[in-house]
């Protein structure tokens, strides 16, 4: 029997940050990542020197790993975590941070995720992904994860009903709470016809269910409560997180992610049900994605994702507030920092600093992220619950 887990108490994340996108750049990983750094630093009045703890997750900032960063951005951490786990990073990373500021390992913790993205990066990236990629996929003319994103969302349909509307409605959602949010790279309003009649790209995906690769960086602070308090920060508490790897190995094509195995964990460790939650951020490279979140979280059952989305609307003022920023389908995709987007505006939205609109009266924010894709699933999946801090 597992020991029971440890609450997060007294610790909390602040200081959200995010460099705002540019679809193409030719600045490296390196200065991305800096940037966002620099940011929390001001932000939270710090100086370079009060960084004991770094944790880092890009694609691009090869062949350097967290450990060359340091020498990069001028720090010198007392704990360092490299985590390359792509959409499931920010979880990963914030877990990680959580339990060494609790632990006394560190005391300020810079999460931050970031990339480059050139002329030809993301072709390059895509090319040497994995052993999987390299060996059994790219030779063989995959375009990436379209493909494999389009087994997935043909299956779905065929076994749950649900219908390319369906996603549309989610994608429509998304974009209006984009418009608000000032570093979306979607700038124009989309409409259910438009969404309908974009171009095949891998068919039943087409134009707007596919996530604009782009270059960006998103970064945050784990610390102490109290520390947090003493800078005259606003912050969010950390009420429970889970992560899961290489979940439910013996479905043939993916229906599922590792939330459905631990999500009576991630509620039970919070204290809370799926009811309280007053907004969610999903990982949202492709709508099919948002829509097994939300089952495998809890809100509705497995395959009653797509009435669960007739019955609701999700913008940030809609019977179910979800990706309130505009999640990666309009903000764009900063590759690894599309792990962290959700955190980030879940943070802003618990502490009363939203860019765009607001969720009137949230105090419960839940974050899921999902990553490493090969080709017929994704490997890596976390969440995290955040509260809103008292006082």
């Amino acid at each position: 029997m597992a020991a029971p887990r440890m609450a997060y108490d007294g610790v909390v994340a602040t200081a959200p940050v995010t460099i705002p996108y540019r679809r193409y750049s030719t600045n490296s990983a390196h200065w991305w990542i800096g940037r966002a750094v620099r940011a929390v630093l001001q932000l939270a009045e710090l100086k370079p020197a009060d960084i004991d703890g770094l944790s880092v997750s890009s694609f691009t900032i090869g062949p350097d790993t967290a450990v060359g960063l340091t020498q990069h951005l001028g720090l010198s951490p007392r704990w360092l975590d490299h985590v390359p786990l792509g959409g499931a990073s920010g979880f990963v990373g914030l877990r990680r941070a959580a339990r060494a500021v609790q632990c006394g390992d560190a005391e300020f913790v810079v999460c931050v995720a970031g990339d480059t993205n050139h002329v030809d990066s993301f072709r390059r990236t895509l090319s040497t992904f994995s052993r999987f990629a390299q060996d059994a996929v790219y030779p063989y003319g995959s375009g990436g994860p379209n493909a494999g994103f389009a087994l997935i969302t043909r299956n779905y349909m065929k076994r749950y009903g649900a219908t390319r509307e369906d996603f549309g409605k989610i994608c429509v959602a998304q974009r209006e709470n984009a418009l608000k949010f000032p570093y979306a790279l979607m700038k124009k309003p989309l409409t259910l016809e438009d969404y309908l009649n974009a171009r095949a790209i891998s068919d039943p995906v087409h134009l707007f269910d596919c996530v604009m690769p782009c270059a960006g960086a998103e970064a945050f602070l784990v610390c102490r409560e109290d520390r947090a308090r003493s800078l005259g920060l606003k912050a969010t508490r950390i009420l429970a997180t889970i992560e899961r790897h290489n979940a439910f190995p013996d479905d043939p094509i993916q229906i599922r992610g590792g939330w459905a195995m631990d999500a009576s964990e991630l509620y039970a460790m919070a204290g809370i049900k799926a009811s309280e939650v007053d907004f969610l951020e999903t990982y949202d490279d492709y709508p099919v994605i948002c829509m097994m979140q939300m089952e495998d979280l809890g809100f509705c059952a497995k395959g009653e994702g797509p009435d669960f989305v007739r019955a609701n609307s999700f913008t940030t003022d809609g019977s179910f507030p979800h990706n309130t920023s505009g999640g990666q389908l309009s903000v764009g995709q900063a590759g690894a920092a599309g792990g962290y987007l959700g955190l980030v505006e879940a943070v802003r939205q618990l502490s009363g600093a939203a860019l765009g609109a607001p969720v009137a009266g949230a105090r419960i924010g839940l974050v899921a992220g999902f990553g490493m894709i090969t080709y017929d699933r994704g490997l890596s999946s976390g969440a995290a619950v955040l509260a809103r801090m008292d006082g």
